[in-house]
């Protein structure tokens, strides 16, 4: 049988499996023996060490006897606004045992991000540190608990977990609020069984050690989906600036074999020289998600480890729909092929499928899973839009090629079209950060009369900027690219406007192209 036969069949025998009756808590921590290992982490100060699943559901427990102690109840929101350590998993975990709805949040977010976000979500408690407890946001919301002054052994190791529903209201997410005000997506308990990119994706097993990159704010379930499948999460708890040496130590130090990576934090990897050798890793399962992984870290990593980097794609609403697999030969530059579980089209405007090899938008079908989301949090209008209908629509184009792979070609109003060629700007970027003396690119399409768009190229660069350097670089796109897809302007920056991700954030470069300074 072939490996894409395998593929099909993993997907055809899938099936979803949702009780009544379900909490998250239970399914990642409650059921471990206490003696099993859940975490290996380290802090700045390399301080940390091994925690068990005994010390684990104890300290969430007491946590959890402090929320009812302050009169937190089934569907009270708890807000959790610490860096990630043991503490910060165990403060989720205690917000589930009794019922509330956990909201993750980053110290790295600016105060008026804060204040938007508990404003709006209005948590009875927020668990927080000194570094946090004062800044205006924080105090002004009231119910602020800096954990250095709770006294967690004046309560119980005893806190029975909540029966909630599967469609009760488990967390709340918080969208980058790149394209407007940012949305709080409900999420209900039943989704951590769709998260099934664990199981398919990463082949997680039963006590391997898994590393996910990122701040838990933007998905907590990059340390509750391993725990569901009893690995070991490691975890470095910094408050540093990312320092990928640094990383590659923990990760050699503590055998991690199971590693998830964003493409950001991939490309500041490249940058250590000799990295397999300094740093000797024991990787079996390497993935990748948030934004586009580019050719040139792809290649690094599998020459330096000897795996590929498996690329997956979703959304804060919806992940993973679409994804790379071991099952199947990995096409570089792909996003690669729906997830068992997931029926994910690519549609036209009126919502039918377009043919293959023509762009069109992702989309999923409405409550075909158990993730889809509850809604936006106190917004109904924009929770009616988004996920009423029969599908939701990522407004993400993408096009699927003759095997079925997908190939994202960026955000469906980022699309340039330029004299009737459908041009993504994400992969004139890449292109453009070939070239030796351009460290970033940012690329948009602007109106032409004749064209109907023409490529402009955003470029913050190590040489000198001038007309010598901007035919440089047009002609090694065209050379590398294509004759219609170079950039016909170049303007040179010092820097670019980026998400609260680390995104390119195109919408402020066509404002500025427009004549409005970002």
């Amino acid at each position: 049988m072939s490996v894409l036969a395998d593929y099909e069949t993993m997907r055809d025998r899938h099936r979803w499996q949702v009780p009544a009756r379900y909490n998250v808590a239970t399914a990642v921590c409650d059921r471990h023996p206490p003696d099993k290992l859940a975490m290996m982490w380290e802090d700045d100060a390399g301080g940390g060490g091994r925690v068990s699943w005994g010390e684990m559901q104890q300290l969430a427990a007491r946590f959890g006897n402090f929320l009812r102690s302050q009169g937190v109840v089934p569907g009270d929101r708890v807000a959790v606004l610490l860096r990630p350590a043991p503490e910060t998993a165990a403060a989720v975990l205690a917000a589930l045992k009794v019922g509330a709805v956990a909201v993750t949040m980053s110290p790295l977010w600016s105060d008026d991000s804060l204040q938007f976000r508990l404003a709006d979500c209005t948590p009875k408690v927020v668990f927080t540190n000194a570094e946090n407890v004062d800044r205006p946001p924080v105090a002004a919301c009231g119910g602020a608990v800096d954990l250095a002054r709770l006294d967690l052994s004046a309560y119980s190791a005893d806190c029975p977990t909540f029966d909630t529903s599967a469609d009760d209201p488990a967390f709340i997410y918080y969208t980058s609020g790149s394209t407007g005000r940012p949305k709080g997506v409900v999420s209900p308990h039943r989704a951590l069984l769709a998260h099934n990119e664990f199981e398919y994706c990463q082949d997680l097993r039963d006590g391997e050690l898994s590393y996910w990159m990122g701040d838990w704010a933007w998905g907590i379930y990059k340390i509750l989906g391993p725990w569901r499948l009893g690995a070991v999460n490691a975890v470095q708890s910094t408050k540093r600036r990312y320092d990928p040496e640094r990383l590659f130590d923990f990760l050699s130090r503590t055998g991690v074999t199971n590693l998830f990576v964003n493409p950001t934090g991939l490309r500041l990897m490249t940058q250590v020289d000799d990295a397999a050798k300094r740093y000797p890793q024991q990787f079996r399962v390497c993935c990748a998600a948030n934004e586009p992984l580019g050719a040139a870290e792809a290649e690094w990593f599998e020459s330096q480890f000897g795996i590929p980097v498996l690329e997956n794609y979703g959304m804060t609403e919806a992940y993973p729909m679409v994804a790379n697999f071991r099952t199947m030969p990995v096409k570089r530059g792909s996003i690669g092929r729906p997830t068992p579980g997931w029926d994910v089209h690519v549609l036209d405007e009126n919502g039918e499928p377009v043919p293959e090899g023509e762009p069109g938008e992702i989309c999923l079908r409405a409550r075909s899973n158990p993730q889809f989301p509850l809604g936006y949090w106190n917004r109904p209008e924009d929770t009616e839009r988004d996920f009423g209908g029969e599908w939701f629509r990522t407004k993400d184009a993408a096009y699927v090629d003759e095997d079925g792979y997908f190939w994202h070609l960026g955000r469906r109003d980022d699309l340039i079209k330029s004299a009737g060629y459908r041009i993504s700007p994400y992969e004139i970027e890449q292109v453009c950060e070939r070239h030796p003396e351009v460290r970033v690119a940012g690329v948009v399409g602007v109106p032409d009369a004749a064209r109907g768009q023409l490529v402009k190229a955003f470029l913050v660069v190590e040489g000198e900027p001038g007309q010598g350097l901007a035919d440089s670089i047009k002609d090694f796109v065209r050379t590398h690219h294509s004759k219609f897809g170079y950039p016909r302007v170049v303007e040179f920056v010092e820097t670019l406007p980026t998400s609260q991700s680390g995104k390119i954030a195109r919408a402020p470069l066509r404002d500025r192209a427009a004549g409005t300074e970002f």
